[in-house]
């Protein structure tokens, strides 16, 4: 009970220290996850706390909603437009990374080099939460963000799997290249498998279910699940939560309400927020100063090997990627070899080394804990400067007055409908309102001009905001689509038909708002029906069949569907409780057989039918 209640009392004080560091950090302009390694390095030599950063507690509680989070607000489009790039870098280059770094620690400090490799191998992956913030807050290209991120994603997996590899040759001396490759494959090409299947039963799960609890639940279920799954199963954890991510990202969200969508957004901001708070903050309590002066010489030597095999990754396999995929300019290359840092994974596996290292098992997750803090205290920290110095960052004079105004204008408006909600509850008189409202409208006004005169001056922003605009509309719609199935008014066959045109609009950038067919109505229902398709109205006699019965308790033929239904001088768009009456006139659209059924329902009795 003591126990419990030290790791309890140690918990919410690292989480208030987090939130300090925060605070302070806005105003420092330093990346937050740096500092919460430094206060970590502070305080472990203030005052060593009793606490024991297990492998088992970074891999199985932290990794998997870091990594979840990333993949799942991960662009899927920029994904797959840049996916050769990523790929050569997160699979072929992280095996050079392994051998040049291996070769170099083995040359520069004595150690064999097999055991080298295994630290080149755990020092592969890399880690930029600390350069993905940044990228956030300075508003870099989307591409160069989601290189980096894509790289980093997939590079985890890869890196994890030639870690257990090798770590086998080291523990039992035998090689075999063909068992190698194979299990290598296997293990990959299975966590990424199981993830798509999990991420995609979990995103049908949620296109069903409207209700913001449940779906974050399944996604947290999602993010644990299939990591452990894999983990059981012999795949690669790390790859299945990266595909279930993805999958979900790009499936999930259009099934989902906008509010949902806010929710689960904030939620996993914040989890992230979390978790990143407590890895980094117990990665600067854990690390033995003293350990890491004792052995600089090692540690200079793993530094360097990292930086050479960084450089020769990205600049010579960047070489052949831009031969065979989008360019990739040498300005966004210096930004990618610098942003190469380390973090929780190559501690992680570092603490996970067996005890049959010896000796070699504390030097190694010495030289590992060196390594990333020289990648999150010197290329993190230098990051902002480089990217200012290189010309990266888009964002010009015009876009930052134009966010600012836009701002204003917004705020205004809120307090606008604020204070007007004030005045209908009867908490502000009659002629105080009557003397602000025209202030507010005119100040509101003017700031609304001034944000038409800068989208003239810069006509790139107005795009830009279209673009968004036009994309809501299209996920507005799926909602609508989505309730439509739920309440019975449309079939699955119709739903699935309607989505795909709302994906298909969603992948383009033209200006689609919904989908327009070039053919007339009946031919479009045509496509892929037994007969014509056609469309008619039918009045509901009294006493027929679907009289007095909700829309979904009638038994209505396949390929038909209700579009609206006219009631004297009101036109009802039917859900499916929605109660048919006598002498309501009925749209019907489908086939002419499944019409000719449909009008037997509203023209006759149950007895004579």
């Amino acid at each position: 009970m003591q126990q419990f209640l030290s790791t309890e009392t140690l918990i919410i004080e690292l989480l208030l220290i987090a939130s300090l560091v925060a605070i302070v950090v806005r105003r420092l302009h330093i990346p937050y996850t740096v500092a919460l390694v430094v206060v970590g390095l502070f305080l472990t030599t203030q005052s060593p706390l009793n606490f024991e950063l297990t492998p088992e507690l970074i891999l199985a509680l932290f990794v998997p909603p870091l990594v979840f989070e990333a993949a799942f607000h991960l662009n899927l489009t920029e994904l797959r437009r840049n996916l050769t790039s990523i790929l050569i870098m997160a699979v072929p280059g992280v095996l050079l990374t392994t051998l040049i770094v291996g070769g170099i620690v083995s040359f520069g400090t004595g150690l064999a080099l097999p055991v080298a490799l295994v630290f080149g191998s755990l020092v592969a992956a890399t880690d930029p939460v600390a350069v993905v913030s940044l990228f956030r807050l300075l508003g870099v290209p989307k591409r160069l963000s989601v290189l980096v991120e894509g790289e980093s994603l997939l590079n985890d997996g890869t890196a994890l799997v030639l870690f257990n590899l090798m770590l086998a040759i080291v523990i039992t001396g035998e090689f075999n290249l063909l068992s190698g490759v194979f299990e290598f494959i296997k293990v990959a090409v299975g966590g990424i498998m199981l993830g798509l299947l999990l991420g995609w039963v979990i995103s049908r799960l949620i296109s069903r279910i409207d209700d913001y609890l449940i779906e974050i639940t399944l996604t947290t279920v999602l993010a644990y699940g299939s990591y452990l799954l894999a983990e059981q199963m012999h795949f690669s954890g790390v790859l299945a939560v990266v595909a279930a991510g993805l999958i979900t990202g790009s499936l999930g969200p259009q099934g989902m309400s906008p509010t949902t969508r806010i929710v689960l957004y904030n939620f996993w901001e914040y989890i992230t927020f979390l978790v990143n708070s407590l890895v980094f903050l117990l990665i600067g309590l854990d690390v033995d100063i003293w350990a890491l002066f004792q052995s600089w010489q090692p540690i200079v030597w793993s530094i360097g090997s990292v930086l050479v095999a960084r450089v020769i990754v990205v600049y010579g396999l960047g070489w052949i990627t831009n031969r065979i995929s989008e360019p990739v300019s040498l300005r966004w290359r210096h930004v990618i070899a610098w942003g190469g840092l380390r973090g929780a994974l190559s501690l992680a596996l570092a603490l996970s080394l067996p005890a049959t290292f010896g000796d070699d098992r504390f030097l190694l997750r010495t030289l590992a804990f060196g390594v990333a803090l020289f990648t999150l205290l010197i290329q993190a920290t230098t990051m902002r400067p480089l990217i200012r110095k290189l010309g990266i960052i888009t964002t010009t004079p015009v876009q930052v007055e134009y966010e600012q105004r836009h701002a204003r204008l917004n705020a205004l408006k809120s307090a606008e409908a604020h204070i007007e909600r004030r005045y209908r509850e009867g908490l502000i008189s009659t002629p105080a309102w009557e003397r602000i409202k025209p202030k507010l409208q005119t100040q509101t006004a003017l700031l609304a001009d001034s944000v038409r005169q800068l989208l003239r001056v810069e006509p790139k922003l107005e795009t830009e905001e279209l673009e968004l605009a036009r994309r809501e509309i299209l996920r507005a719609q799926r909602s609508a689509y989505l309730g439509m199935r739920s309440d019975g008014v449309i079939s699955e066959e119709i739903f699935e038909t309607l989505t795909s045109e709302i994906d298909a609009a969603l992948e383009n950038e033209d200006e689609t708002f919904w989908y327009v067919p070039q053919e007339s109505l009946p031919q479009r229902l045509n496509e892929g029906l037994s007969g014509s398709a056609t469309v008619s109205e039918v009045v509901v006699d009294t006493g027929a069949i679907c009289d007095g019965r909700q829309v979904m308790d009638t038994q209505w033929p396949k390929h038909f569907v209700i579009a609206s239904i006219k009631r004297g001088n009101q036109v009802i768009i039917p859900k499916g409780n929605t109660v048919l009456l006598a002498n309501d006139l009925l749209t019907m659209v489908g086939e002419n057989a499944s019409i000719e059924e449909a009008r037997q329902f509203c023209e006759k009795t149950a007895e004579s039918y």
